[in-house]
């Protein structure tokens, strides 16, 4: 157990999680250390955010454990997951931004569930995180129906990281962004990790974040991890899906340029 405190930041263990009769996870099991950031990939419908979801409480498991930051996860309404989940910020896949609210009140949204402070300060709090995800404290003003895409995922990765986690879970950060806007989002995710310590667990399908962003990768398959490592370990996994993955007609971006 000492080993889970010092190395690290998500350990998972021969985790079973279904919906039915269908098994979506069968007895996975991944370790995520902390300060890396590791990219889990997988096809469509493989189980990606199933898992990131189990780990984080909002779906239930069969069985199994999960452990973040040392701590055991269970649901959502078990006591330490709620404690534990101080810990960790999410950026879910289309922001999940509320319409309703300001920039600045969405980033300020978990600062008033969980802790209690003064407007003035959540307004300065709010403004930091702003400018740490390169947006203006003026962006602050606008409503998510004004936001570009690019903007949206700045937004919502602030929000993430407003109560300075420890872990960032990101599920698919550069989904429908442009190739130049995805390549700044991947630099900004990088920047941040190694300025503030921080571990991330990044579900993607975006080759170009897993080459370039990504100190390991997991591959799930058929409900398990079928390769872990960092990418030139991973391409050289002899497992079908992940060969298909990863030296598939796409994945020329992988190969170094030639000249």
């Amino acid at each position: 157990m000492a080993e889970t405190d010092i190395s690290y930041a998500i350990r998972v263990s021969d985790l079973v999680v279904g919906f039915g009769r269908q098994i979506v996870l069968d007895h996975l099991s991944l370790d995520v250390r902390k300060g890396e950031i590791l990219g889990l990939v997988g096809a469509s419908g493989g189980g990606k955010s199933v898992l990131m979801r189990t780990i984080i409480g909002l779906i239930p498991k069969r069985s199994g454990r999960i452990e973040v930051m040392g701590v055991e996860i269970g649901t959502t309404h078990d006591s330490k997951t709620q404690a534990a989940a101080g810990k960790w910020g999410i950026m879910f896949q289309q922001g999940a931004l509320f319409s309703s609210l300001t920039v600045r009140q969405n980033i300020q949204f978990p600062m008033r569930e969980s802790l209690v402070m003064s407007q003035e300060l959540m307004d300065e709090v709010a403004n930091a995180k702003l400018e740490m995800v390169g947006l203006s404290v003026e962006d602050g003003d606008k409503f998510p129906s004004q936001l570009s895409g690019g903007m949206t995922k700045r937004v919502a990765l602030a929000r993430a990281l407003a109560l300075d986690p420890a872990i960032v879970f990101l599920d698919e950060p550069t989904s429908g962004l442009d190739p130049i806007s995805a390549g700044d989002f991947d630099e900004l995710i990088r920047t941040l990790q190694q300025t503030l310590g921080l571990t991330v667990f990044m579900v993607t399908h975006d080759l170009a974040s897993i080459k370039t962003v990504c100190d390991r990768i997991a591959a799930l398959a058929e409900g398990r991890i079928v390769a872990l490592g960092p990418m030139e370990e991973v391409l050289r996994s002899e497992h079908p899906w992940v060969r298909a993955y990863f030296h598939g007609k796409r994945s020329q971006m992988l190969q170094p340029m030639e000249g």
